[in-house]
C-alpha cells in the first residue's frame, strides 16, 4: 500500500478527484474510481481522473467514471485539469494543450494573478454521422422519433468525444431522471451507452438543461454535454450559435463558430480540496 496526495476539484459541480500521474502510478485506477466516488462512503465525485504525462501535448487526461468504466472526455473535468496543471508546475503552458482519448484539446487559462479562474476549451467540431456518434443509424438524427421505454420521443444525437441523446422539453424541473435516465443509458441505439440531455429552450441565447451520464447517473453538470445542448439547439432553429447554458450546478458559455465549426466552450474550474489516500501498489 502507498499514501498518495489527491485533490478535488469541481467544474460548475461536476466534480472528480484528481491525482498527479507525474509524480504518482496507479495500478488498478477502475477500482480507484470505484472506490473514491461513492458520496456517503468514499471521498464523493462522479469520478477519477489522472493527470499523466504525455508524449503529443502538455499533459493527458485519464478519466473514469464513477461505476470504473473508462470515459473519452469531461468538459468540465478538463477544465480542472489545465488548472491543477497550471497551479501545480506541471506545465505553464498558456494555451495549453491536453490529450484525451477524444483527442487533443486546446485551452486558454484566464487568470487572476497566478489562480486559473476559468478556462475556455477548444472542444473541436461535433460529430453528427450515426456510426462515428456511435448509434444505430445512418446520416444524422436531428428530430427523429425514437422509441424509449414505450414512449415515442423525438431525440437530436450528437457525439462531442462522448455521446449524446438531446431531448427538447417543456419543462425540467420535474423530470424523474432516475426513471428515465437509465432507459436511454442501455437503449440498444447506442452500443456504447448514451450521455441524455433533456433541455428547455428560455431564449435565442439561454438554454437549461439536466443530464444523465452513462456510467455516473444526474450529474450537476455536464460540459460536452451542454456542447451538444447548443449544437441540438441550433440543428433545431432554437438557439443562436453563441448561448449560455444553465445547468444544476451553474453556467457554462458555448459558442459553436460557423468559421471553422469549432465548440468552444468556457467556464469556471474550482478546487475544493486536498487529502491523502492508500492505495494498493
Amino acid at each position: 500500500m502507498a499514501l498518495v496526495p489527491f485533490t478535488k476539484m469541481h467544474g460548475i459541480g461536476n466534480d472528480y478527484v484528481y491525482i498527479d500521474g507525474f509524480a504518482h502510478s496507479i495500478a488498478d485506477p477502475p477500482a480507484l474510481a470505484r472506490r473514491v466516488s461513492p458520496r456517503n462512503t468514499g471521498i464523493g465525485s462522479d469520478g477519477l481522473i489522472i493527470i499523466q504525462p504525455s508524449d503529443s501535448a502538455d499533459c493527458r487526461m485519464e478519466m473514469y467514471n464513477a461505476d470504473g468504466s473508462r470515459g473519452k472526455m469531461c468538459g468540465n473535468g478538463i477544465r480542472c485539469v489545465a488548472k491543477y496543471a497550471y497551479e501545480h508546475g506541471l506545465t505553464r503552458a498558456n494555451p495549453m494543450r491536453v490529450e484525451t482519448d477524444a483527442g487533443i484539446k486546446e485551452i486558454v487559462l484566464h487568470l487572476d494573478g497566478e489562480v486559473v479562474r476559468e478556462a475556455t476549451v477548444d472542444m473541436g467540431a461535433p460529430i453528427l454521422d450515426g456510426p462515428s456518434i456511435p448509434i444505430a443509424a445512418e446520416g444524422r438524427v436531428v428530430d427523429g422519433e425514437l422509441e424509449v421505454a414505450g414512449e415515442t420521443r423525438r431525440v437530436t444525437c450528437v457525439s462531442m468525444g462522448n455521446p449524446h441523446c438531446v431531448l427538447f422539453v417543456d419543462e425540467v424541473a420535474g423530470l424523474d431522471l432516475p426513471a428515465i435516465g437509465p432507459a436511454f443509458e442501455t437503449h440498444p441505439f447506442f452500443p456504447e451507452g448514451v450521455n441524455t440531455e433533456f433541455v428547455r429552450v428560455d431564449g435565442p441565447a439561454s438554454l437549461t438543461m439536466r443530464v444523465w451520464e452513462r456510467g455516473s447517473g444526474e450529474t450537476a453538470a455536464c460540459g460536452t454535454g451542454a456542447c451538444a445542448v447548443l449544437v441540438a439547439a441550433v440543428l433545431n432553429g432554437h438557439s443562436e450559435r453563441n448561448a449560455t447554458v444553465h445547468l444544476n450546478g451553474g453556467d457554462l458559455r458555448i459558442e459553436w463558430r460557423e468559421s471553422d465549426e469549432h465548440v468552444f466552450m468556457t467556464g469556471a474550474a474550482e478546487e475544493v480540496f486536498s487529502g491523502i489516500i492508500e492505495v494498493s501498489q
